[in-house]
């Protein structure tokens, strides 16, 4: 039964919930709901339990003094300092989270947002570097993608405007980019997408008919 009953139980759980998107009575939508609440509250108890194992590795490291053990106390406190401020806000006497004016939301447009923008504009540069030394032009597809690679990263700033303001509207690199990005970039996008969610189906059902067993410790 060791095995059994956690089988049994998500076969009838995925075949439950599969079965409230067709059926509308409220004898499905209502436990339907409540399931979809409880997998909510679940997933929040993985929160606490992740800020935990974070606590509990970081404050490892900075009393074993680890290589860069006061980044790891910077993180520590600003963890902590982030949590309480949120509680504090979250409680209805002092508004609600992230509203305006509240302190979470100063610190996440301060703090949070500049930091984020920081990253992703370092990333860019490492994407390019990157991409100039994995790119190898050997073939007509790879020259395409080439092409098509620097179209966009010129034309998504305000340089490229200003390179091709001479040329036509429609050969400006901020319209080609537009271009790119609206339809070739868009039906990619989709089509990963749709075998994305394929993908997803297939391993739901695995998991729900016993196939897929890696959850049940580790078992195939």
């Amino acid at each position: 039964m060791k095995r059994e009953l956690p089988l049994l139980t998500t076969a009838l759980i995925g075949l439950f919930m599969i079965l409230s998107f067709f059926v509308p009575h409220e004898w499905v939508s209502v436990p339907a709901d409540f399931l979809q609440a409880t997998a909510i509250i679940l997933v929040a108890f993985g929160y606490v339990l992740g800020g935990a194992n974070v606590l509990r590795v970081n404050l490892d490291a900075v009393s074993k003094r680890a290589p860069g053990w006061p980044y790891k106390v910077l993180l520590v406190v600003a963890l902590l300092v982030t949590v309480i401020i949120g509680v504090l806000d979250g409680i209805p006497r002092e508004g609600g989270f992230l509203n305006a004016g509240t302190r979470s939301k100063w610190i996440y447009d301060q703090v949070y947002s500049p930091m984020a923008a920081t990253l992703f504009a370092l990333l860019a540069f490492f994407i390019a570097s990157a991409a100039f030394r994995a790119f190898r032009i050997r073939t007509a597809e790879a020259a395409f993608l080439a092409i098509a690679a620097l179209i966009v990263m010129l034309g998504r700033v305000p340089i490229g405007d200003r390179m091709t303001a001479w040329l036509p509207h429609a050969f400006q690199l901020g319209t080609m980019q537009q271009w790119i990005m609206d339809f070739p970039q868009n039906a990619a996008k989709r089509a990963i997408l749709i075998g994305a969610a394929l993908g997803v189906m297939a391993t739901g059902l695995r998991v729900i008919l016993g196939v897929e067993r890696s959850y049940l410790s580790g078992e195939e």
